[in-house]
């Protein structure tokens, strides 16, 4: 296995023990727990009573202290509906519930409201806003969205936008990867290989992040590279409507091999045919995301 893989190996499984690793690739670490069981009154008592305390929580929460975790908190308690469209957030509420400072409340505020979830007005105050405000594209957002109520749109609509992006990503792709680049992908499906061999899921996915991530890096085009975080949270949301990229085999493994082969010849149109091949969604699904056509 080349230097790159066993770094990979080595970072999967020291993120897996809550331990930092190099590489870093878990970009978007999950909440705890999920959202989707506290659906209820708008109500601060209808919470989870866990989500209370913030700073004892263990620091997962895009490991930024407190604010990091409030961030989180707010964000899915308003996303799964328990904080309604246009209820008032009252900074010192807040701040008794979590049991944190005015400070933290307003940095978490500040970021919400950046997300298109909150908004701030004079003599008005802090409301929450209803969902056509949201920035649905943000990768918070995202994550939030797939283990709250909505989590069936959620993974369907991540699923046709992957079958926009990145059939078209792999044929800008092609010729444009220099040779350090072609040996990175080869890395990650040797990685991919060698996890699926072992029954290792989380190097797998992590690999796998890696590799669809780059693709669109190297794609030359920039505003399809902001959409990297689009691509990176909906390979972390599980369930729902499952691609070739959700159930680790060899087929998916022939694809990646394929597009990666495709890349290096700057064949662009077999690079774009294997990804749609890869991101086909299977028989039991085949309704969320139409079937490649033929040219």
């Amino acid at each position: 296995m080349s230097t790159l893989a066993h770094t990979m190996m080595t970072a999967a499984r020291s993120a897996d023990s809550g331990l930092a690793g190099p590489g870093e690739l878990d970009r978007y670490p999950y909440a705890e727990a999920p959202v989707a069981d506290r659906v209820g009154a708008p109500s601060w008592e209808s919470a989870d009573p866990e989500l209370g305390r913030v700073g004892r929580r263990a620091a997962g929460s895009r490991g930024r202290g407190l604010h990091g975790q409030l961030v989180q908190q707010l964000g899915q308690m308003i996303v799964s509906g328990d904080l309604g469209a246009d209820r008032p957030l009252v900074p010192e509420e807040i701040g008794q519930r979590f049991e944190v400072s005015r400070t933290v409340v307003r940095e978490s505020l500040r970021v919400l409201e950046a997300k298109g979830l909150v908004s701030a007005r004079p003599n008005v105050g802090t409301r929450v806003r209803p969902v056509s405000d949201w920035n649905l594209l943000d990768p918070d957002i995202i994550e939030w969205r797939a283990f709250g109520p909505q989590r069936d749109d959620q993974r369907r609509e991540l699923s046709e936008l992957r079958w926009t992006i990145e059939p078209l990503a792999a044929r800008l792709a092609a010729g444009h990867g220099r040779e350090e680049v072609q040996q990175r992908l080869c890395d990650m499906v040797e990685i991919m290989s060698h996890a699926m061999a072992q029954g290792d899921a989380l190097t797998y996915s992590r690999a796998d992040n890696e590799f669809h991530g780059l693709l669109i890096q190297i794609a030359g085009n920039r505003m399809l590279e902001h959409l990297s975080g689009i691509v990176s949270a909906a390979l972390q949301v599980s369930g729902g409507p499952v691609t070739g990229c959700d159930r680790p085999n060899e087929a998916s493994l022939a694809q990646h091999a394929r597009i990666v082969d495709a890349l290096g010849t700057g064949d662009g149109a077999a690079a774009e045919a294997a990804m749609r091949q890869l991101l086909t969604v299977h028989p039991e699904v085949e309704r969320v995301v139409p079937a490649p056509r033929e040219h």
